[in-house]
């Protein structure tokens, strides 16, 4: 199933393609001035996909150099303006459908089917989407005071953003970030994950093309100690959006602080996968495969412990651990390939850690190993599933960001509900019930800002995607995403040339 030559004529071009650099800074490539080099590994081969030189502080400083000159003209283009810019950045986007699609694959080790048919097309819908968002920078209040004032809201944009963005998904990272930012007058200085700098880098090479003014998006290349750190501390970035773990998270709102940042975090996750007992066990059981072994199980939102009521709770074993051995890993550019690799063998290894130390307590029912054979040089990892884990064990309570889901049994509804929200967690939920009222509770009562029912997984640009407590606050997406970049202002007049003379002479007297 596996041919590693596959992806030789993508390697070649990612070499082509970012030969001058793997930094975009005011509409120009250019090599970073670390002193420092990393190398993009393709983690389906291990071959090297690219060598290129990180950023560093210097970098960082120029490029948001360049974001704070592009913004008075960015800030002060028409909505509608801004909209027509938009729209044309979505149409380059589609016309490079397919190098974006098969960069991605060659990055992280999606299969080309899922970056194909879900990461690019998500994200030219975003572009889409957020063209039309674009036109609705408007204030939700207006007002008199006494008659002699008139006072209305207005949202402005908020100024340079720094954003930083995972490896999972590095395309729609871009998309989800720079877009409402974008969107709304802002300039942005995004860094994307050291090892997944490729489809970032093309996303703002395609903002150029589209006619968006240099500076606006800018993209440096570096490591999160470094770059990372130095962006989110930059006294001239006016707001810090990241994605990553929960951990980072608090490092970055702590750098924030220092500034007074505004800031966005989409943080960890640790989705339930909750079964009642009328629930369509097969519906439940592809659900279950698919939301778990989605992007190899490196998504935030991946199904990773599935409660289900004790009547179901054999069968739902049984017959998930067989779905799961039809899944076919393998190269992601074979048109027959279910599951890539994970996105390093550090990953794979990191993964293996828990799988292997969850048989002392835990049944694995499934996988637990890597393949051999064709796939041994790979990051590859066999879809797993482990049962019969206690509530505080660490596969339940860890995010592992793997191929792994952990079910567990429960009896009446409250002990279920009371399960799935037992985690510092609250990014996303499902709840699978043919019983409508059931449903309806589990939607209230599920602490997590997406709740699923009879699905897992899917999102729409429309609809806003953020976590609850340990997973972070703001929203990605949707028009919430967009006020997320704006800030407001109240503006009050005088209607009648003395009315400010009244309020004098009520305040202080006659003088």
């Amino acid at each position: 199933m596996h041919n590693p030559g596959n992806s030789a004529p993508d390697r070649a071009a990612a070499q082509e393609r970012f030969a001058d650099g793997a930094q975009y800074i005011a509409g120009r490539p250019t090599e970073g001035t670390s002193g420092r080099t990393h190398t993009v590994v393709d983690p389906a081969t291990g071959a090297e996909v690219l060598t290129y030189g990180l950023a560093g502080p210097d970098d960082v400083d120029a490029a948001v150099a360049a974001a704070r000159e592009a913004f008075p003209g960015w800030a002060g283009a028409t909505p509608g303006e801004r909209s027509e810019a938009l729209h044309r950045f979505a149409a380059v986007l589609a016309d490079r459908a397919e190098d974006f699609a098969r960069a991605e694959s060659l990055q992280c080790g999606k299969p080309l089917k899922l970056t194909r048919e879900f990461d690019v097309p998500g994200s030219v819908d975003n572009a889409a989407f957020f063209a039309g968002v674009a036109r609705q920078l408007q204030g939700l209040s207006a007002g008199e005071y006494s008659g002699d004032h008139t006072s209305y809201v207005r949202r402005e944009p908020i100024g340079v953003v720094g954003s930083i963005a995972p490896w999972n998904y590095p395309l729609q990272m871009a998309a989800w970030k720079i877009l409402p930012a974008i969107a709304a007058g802002n300039t942005v200085v995004l860094k994307p994950a050291e090892i997944t700098p490729l489809t970032s880098l093309m996303f703002a090479q395609a903002a150029t093309a589209a006619g968006i003014p240099d500076g606006v998006v800018n993209i440096v290349s570096g490591t999160g100690r470094e770059t990372g750190e130095h962006l989110v501390a930059h006294p001239d970035v006016a707001m810090t959006s990241f994605t990553g773990s929960t951990a980072v998270g608090k490092r970055v709102a702590e750098l924030a602080t220092a500034t007074v940042k505004r800031l966005h975090l989409e943080l960890g996750g640790k989705a339930p996968f909750l079964v009642f007992d009328d629930a369509d066990l097969e519906a439940a059981v592809h659900g279950a495969v698919a939301g778990a072994l989605i992007n190899t199980g490196q998504d935030c939102t991946a199904a990773t412990r599935a409660y289900v009521q004790r009547p179901l709770y054999e069968a739902f074993v049984e017959k998930t651990a067989a779905l799961m051995d039809t899944v076919r890993v393998g190269d992601p550019f074979a048109p027959g390939t279910d599951l890539g690799p994970l996105v390093s063998r550090a990953q794979r290894d990191r993964v293996a850690g828990f799988v292997d130390r969850a048989r002392s307590y835990a049944r694995v029912v499934c996988g637990g190993e890597a393949p051999q054979g064709d796939l041994r040089h790979g990051a590859y990892y066999r879809p797993t599933l482990i049962a019969d884990a206690a509530q505080d064990s660490e596969v339940v309570q860890s995010e592992i960001f793997g191929p792994v889901l952990v079910v567990l049994p429960f009896d009446g509804d409250d002990e279920g509900i009371r399960l799935a929200n037992d985690t510092p967690y609250g990014l996303a939920a499902s709840a699978w019930s043919r019983d409508v009222y059931r449903a309806n509770r589990a939607t209230r009562e599920i602490r997590a800002g997406c709740v699923w029912i009879n699905d897992h997984i899917p999102i729409i640009s429309e609809m806003p995607h953020g976590g609850y407590r340990a997973s972070g606050f703001g929203k990605d997406m949707s028009a919430y995403s967009f006020e997320e970049y704006t800030q407001v202002k109240h503006v009050m007049f005088d209607n009648t040339a003395v009315a400010a003379k009244d309020w004098h002479r009520t305040v202080f007297g006659d003088r």
